[in-house]
């Protein structure tokens, strides 16, 4: 049976760093969630649907058909054949992702996908609901979290050497900020801490200090 590193937090934690990283170390695919639901709002937007109208949002479920491929160490998702890229990492998807991420029928469609890839081998999978919703039941779980600041500054500095920048500091932190609110009220599947997830505050930890301690929680669950 397949292992799953379960990877949850809010955004510019370092999960994403540090789920990719351990998952080198270990041999485990690195699942990225969030750009299921970035893909599916990219789709919104190129379908022209009001993000705004949660049964127009839900009807992508059927509409849209996201192929998933074990791919140089990671899961690669493909959608008609087109591998998204950075069309899934601007501000206007960023904008609109957290209100198609609300949806039900979304969530469960997302859910159904990251589950079925533990057909392809072990997984560290990041995201908002792994420890929660999608694999609750996995021993190695984890809670990622830090300052608002610190965050706000991780994802400028990604937006930068993506080539994709065009906000300052404070709206990005003010991005970050109306995204937590919206993951941690959210009526299905909110953000949260998971109980039983261990909890790593990463604001003043290097990158490597984070991924020693993962790995250290890591062999203990699975021995």
């Amino acid at each position: 049976m397949s292992k799953v590193i379960a990877i949850d937090g809010p955004s510019g934690a370092g999960k994403s760093s540090v789920s990719r990283i351990v998952g080198e170390k270990l041999g485990f695919l690195h699942v990225d969630s969030g750009a299921l639901y970035r893909i599916m709002t990219w789709q919104a937007l190129e379908k022209k649907i009001n993000t705004d109208d949660p049964e127009e949002v839900a009807k992508l479920a059927t509409m849209v058909d996201i192929e998933c491929r074990p791919e140089d160490g990671h899961i690669a998702y493909y959608v008609e054949g087109e591998a998204p890229g950075n069309k899934i990492r601007t501000p206007e998807i960023n904008a609109h992702a957290s209100k198609v991420a609300t949806v039900k029928a979304i969530r469960d469609y997302v859910t159904n996908l990251l589950r079925g890839m533990t057909e392809y081998g072990d997984i560290v999978v990041e995201g908002r609901d792994i420890t929660t919703a999608v694999f609750p039941d996995s021993p190695a779980r984890f809670y990622l979290t830090a300052s608002a600041e610190a965050r706000a500054r991780r994802r400028q500095k990604e937006e930068v050497e993506k080539g994709i920048a065009n906000q300052s500091a404070e709206a990005v932190k003010a991005s970050l900020l109306a995204r937590d609110q919206i993951d941690s009220t959210r009526k299905y599947a909110p953000l949260k801490k998971a109980d039983g997830a261990i909890e790593i505050d990463s604001s003043d930890l290097t990158l490597d200090e984070v991924v020693q301690l993962v790995m250290e929680k890591v062999n203990e669950a699975f021995g």
